[in-house]
């Protein structure tokens, strides 16, 4: 199954509600406005279904609607229902409007050019994760707890062991027991080592530690899962910068990559976690996980318009290929319902 249609069936809560959203627009003005029939009336037959040189020849058209102003505001109505946010949705009906308002367009044209429109604004942050030739190349990695961090780290960990590169893991997350065991888990699967530490230890102390044997080792990358407690932001934000400070006295240039993972099932919240990430550490990427759970899809459409950060991966399930990079153009066809 390519990721396409996986992303596609597994986002059919957005492209649902996104698509029938539009057929619902066109459909408010596309059935003619008639007289009620009398009650004595006898009922019509149903019309007949076009056979295919009915269609071939164009007898038979979609409905059509003007897109007007009313239809517009409909139209925002739809994306911010979407989690798209409300100004990157006046943004994109805006640009939808430009050559076609005042001119009666169909369903099909509409869900086309608003997957145009989409794909136009992730198509500058669709980049994956880059890779140095430092040795070893330190991920931060951060998020709220839940958000799929973990997860995850052993997912491109164990991605990043296939295409050959030999990756260390660091369960920084030490007030999380769960998270260890789960890292652990993953580290088996993959063949990766996973480097511990006690439970309530010094998250900064072990990757010191972990940063110095994979520098012994040899290895390429380095991936430090952290804590995501963001009751306590002052808290939570010293310790992030205690183990940015430890790592630099190994390597100055560490952390390389600060990866900031969000659940999409949050919907417009994961605006506010990336603004307050961004000021805790510095993100230089986003993963997005569990698009196939929400009607929220459209979040990431407005995370590229606000920010502009790189999306590196996205996340549709629970196996190993349930994430993959970032497609601009399949996530804009998956999030409207259109056909591959």
């Amino acid at each position: 199954m390519s990721f396409f249609k996986k992303l596609k069936d597994r986002m059919f809560r957005s492209s649902d509600k996104i698509g029938e959203g539009l057929e619902a627009l066109v459909a408010d003005e596309a059935a003619p406005q008639t007289p009620a029939a009398p009650a004595a009336q006898t009922p019509q037959p149903a019309a007949e279904k076009p056979g295919i040189l009915g269609r071939l020849i164009g007898r038979t058209e979609e409905p059509r609607r003007v897109l007007d102003d009313a239809m517009l505001e409909s139209l925002e109505e739809v994306l911010i229902q979407a989690d798209m946010g409300v100004d990157t949705a006046v943004r994109v009906t805006a640009n939808i409007a430009e050559g076609r308002f005042g001119k009666r367009i169909s369903t099909s044209e509409l869900r086309t050019a608003l997957a145009e429109e989409v794909a136009r604004i992730m198509t500058p942050v669709a980049r994956p994760m880059p890779l140095y030739p430092t040795k070893p190349q330190v991920v931060l990695v951060v998020g709220v707890n839940g958000s799929g961090k973990t997860t995850t780290i052993g997912k491109l960990a164990s991605q990043f062991k296939a295409a050959g590169k030999s990756v260390v893991i660091a369960a920084g997350d030490t007030f999380r027991a769960a998270a260890v065991e789960q890292l652990q888990i993953w580290g088996q699967r993959a063949g990766v080592p996973v480097l511990t530490a006690p439970e309530g230890s010094d998250p900064a102390s072990l990757a010191f530690d972990a940063l110095t044997k994979a520098r012994a080792d040899g290895a390429d990358l380095l991936m430090i899962d952290t804590a995501g407690r963001l009751q306590n932001r002052a808290d939570l934000m010293e310790e992030l910068a205690k183990i940015v400070r430890v790592i630099r006295k190994v390597d100055p240039t560490a952390p390389h990559n600060t990866l900031l993972v969000l659940d999409a099932t949050t919907g417009q919240n994961a605006v506010t976690q990336v603004d307050i990430f961004r000021k805790i550490a510095d993100v230089s990427g986003l993963v997005m996980t569990k698009l196939d759970g929400t009607a929220k899809g459209g979040v990431l459409v407005a995370l590229a318009d606000k920010f502009g950060l790189p999306i590196h991966a996205i996340g549709v399930g629970e196996q190993i290929d349930d994430l993959a990079p970032f497609d601009p153009e399949d996530f804009a066809r998956a999030l409207v319902g259109a056909a591959e």
